[in-house]
């Protein structure tokens, strides 16, 4: 029988696929943690994967790799989509895409299989990577092709000898270290909020508690004064502040098919880490270099999100993005409340708001007042000329 990859995640389109598949090829199913995975969680997946007939089951460990290779510049550039999203699910698909593709390569199969309808974002994102890593290796997708429906795979499953719980969860919830997005039938409509209980963190805690976050060259390498691996302080601050129930919202966006679609989500750490760092790149970047960085970062995002992070133009923008980071080095001080945060400021021996030349509104030490009244008459040079010509 003929090598077959298949992204496994052991929900009810994979599981499908899976059974359907191993009557016909030697199927070797990978699943990749890119956040989110407890070891009883993974012990579980391979569990069922082998009741499902594959051959071999694998999980790859990537926290490392999706920090390293993603999640660094979504930091380095703020990145939020719409200002408000900050690419949970959207950037793990590439990382867990490139996984696949280069297991399955390593083992030499000739067919590659994800789970993803012709509906949705994943499509895209899993399909462009494998065919660009691997164009000769097969992509088969049973959902997207056959057009099945839920109803239709259970019955297949349970056809076969598959008789699980298959239940839809009222909710569905996708958890990772950039954040957990969940959607529901209110995310299917245009005016209904999620409800409390649909997010996955509940509040714990009230009242403030302050936290620091250190960065060094733009990235989070110390939470309260302890030293760790920025990947490990993204997923401790997130321990801590979702027990304030932090970084609920619902992005609305164009996916890339070309509909609108809307979905939950909650994440904590994303949200207060990309707003510390953006405070922190106030104080210590020109005002030409945040400039420059708003509308590069918006781009990097935008095409990340639509799967095409192989394009060498990413690579670009990531040289200028690291670039910038060389003086956003200091500690951020922020207070985390029920339900929001707040940012009390920072330390910087990089902080441009340095009293030797002034202080903003108050006084002036670098100029004297004639300077500044020639400085104003020239650089209201053009608009006084155009209102003058054309007056």
């Amino acid at each position: 029988m003929k090598k077959l990859v298949i992204a496994y995640s052991g929900g009810l389109d994979t599981s499908y696929c899976a059974v359907s598949l191993s009557k016909e090829y030697e199927v070797h199913a990978v699943s990749v943690n890119t956040g989110g995975f407890t070891t009883e969680e993974v012990n579980k997946i391979e569990e069922n994967a082998y009741k499902m007939g594959v051959t071999t089951y694998k999980n790859i460990d990537a926290v490392p790799t999706f920090y390293s290779k993603v999640v660094k510049y979504l930091i380095f550039g703020n990145v939020l989509k719409n200002n408000t999203y900050p690419l949970s699910v959207s950037a793990e698909r590439i990382i867990q895409a490139i996984e696949i593709i280069e297991y399955a390569k390593s083992i030499d199969a000739e067919y590659i299989a994800h789970g993803s309808t012709g509906a949705g974002n994943d499509q895209v994102r899993f399909d462009m990577i494998f065919q660009t890593l691997a164009p000769g290796i097969k992509i088969i997708t049973p959902i997207r092709d056959k057009k099945l429906s839920r109803q239709e795979e259970i019955e297949y499953l349970k056809a076969n000898g598959i008789d699980m719980s298959w239940e839809k969860a009222q909710y569905s919830v996708n958890k990772g270290l950039w954040g957990t997005s969940v959607g529901g039938a209110e995310t299917l409509t245009s005016e209904k909020p999620l409800p409390s209980e649909a997010y996955p963190s509940q509040l714990q805690k009230e009242g403030e508690e302050k936290v620091t976050l250190t960065f060094e060259k733009g990235e989070f390498v110390a939470l309260n004064g302890e030293a760790n691996a920025p990947e490990v302080n993204i997923e401790k601050l997130n321990t801590i502040a979702s027990a304030y129930a932090i970084g609920r919202d619902i992005h609305v966006g164009d996916t890339i098919v070309g509909i609108k679609g809307r979905v939950g989500f909650e994440a904590a750490a994303a949200l207060i880490t990309v707003k510390a760092h953006h405070l922190l790149e106030k104080h210590t970047l020109t005002k030409w270099q945040l400039q420059h960085k708003d509308y590069l970062s918006n781009f990097y995002g935008m095409h990340l999100h639509e799967g095409q992070y192989l394009d060498p133009v990413m690579r670009d923008m990531e040289a200028f993005l690291q670039s910038s980071q060389d003086k956003v080095s200091g500690d951020v001080t922020v207070t985390l409340k029920p339900y929001h945060f707040t940012l009390d400021g920072i330390k910087s021996k990089h902080d441009l708001m340095s009293a030797k030349f002034g202080s903003y509104g108050e006084e002036n030490k670098g100029w004297t007042a004639d300077e500044a009244k020639g400085f104003i008459k020239i650089v209201g040079n053009q608009n006084k000329i155009y209102q003058q010509v054309n007056n």
